[in-house]
């Protein structure tokens, strides 16, 4: 596979929203807080700010290199996301033989009587992340998409089945949405 001379992606910054790059770590703030990534594992790609835009570039790349810059430029996309509109996934409560409860304590979903059990089962939530239980529902919300989406996975995992059948056992806390939270 031939080498690619330049690879340059340009992320545009929009208004209300600030980025400070240092070296490889990039930080971000907007009207719903900050987030920073520190992308040192990346070399050979060069990070800058050129008036109102981001500048990922990479040179005489082979298909590796030129993945990780996009990849790169995808993830200051959705830190400028996440501060400027926040990201939200629902979870939905599913349960047909025990009554499920779910709360929040700390940094900590605490989800009792799955299955009938008698101790509790625990979910971390990673990061600057709130959640939100109304009922049957669970919403995670939060300005940095990794951490919003590895909170939801938490919880979804927590409530896992491995010896029961499925298709009988389908008590669980599942994603059903993720998306923007916007307002």
């Amino acid at each position: 596979m031939p080498k690619e001379v330049v690879v340059r992606e340009e992320i545009l910054i929009p208004e209300g929203v600030d980025v400070e790059v240092s070296g490889k770590e990039v930080r971000v703030r907007g009207p719903r807080g900050e987030v920073v990534r520190d992308f040192g594992f990346a070399r050979n790609v060069r990070i800058a700010r050129e008036d109102d835009k981001v500048v990922v570039e990479s040179y005489f790349t082979k298909r590796k290199q030129k993945a990780l810059t996009y990849s790169i430029a995808s993830h200051i996309r959705n830190m400028i996301d996440g501060v400027t509109k926040g990201f939200r996934y629902k979870l939905k409560v599913i349960y047909s033989h025990f009554p499920v409860t779910v709360k929040v304590e700390g940094d900590k979903v605490i989800i009792e009587n799955f299955l009938g059990e008698k101790a509790p089962r625990v979910a971390k939530i990673v990061g600057n992340v709130k959640v939100t239980i109304t009922k049957q529902d669970i919403i995670v919300e939060g300005v940095d998409i990794e951490h919003v989406g590895q909170t939801a996975a938490n919880i979804e995992r927590a409530t896992r089945i491995k010896d029961l059948d499925r298709r009988v056992f389908v008590d669980g806390i599942y994603v059903y949405e993720k998306g923007y939270a916007e307002g």
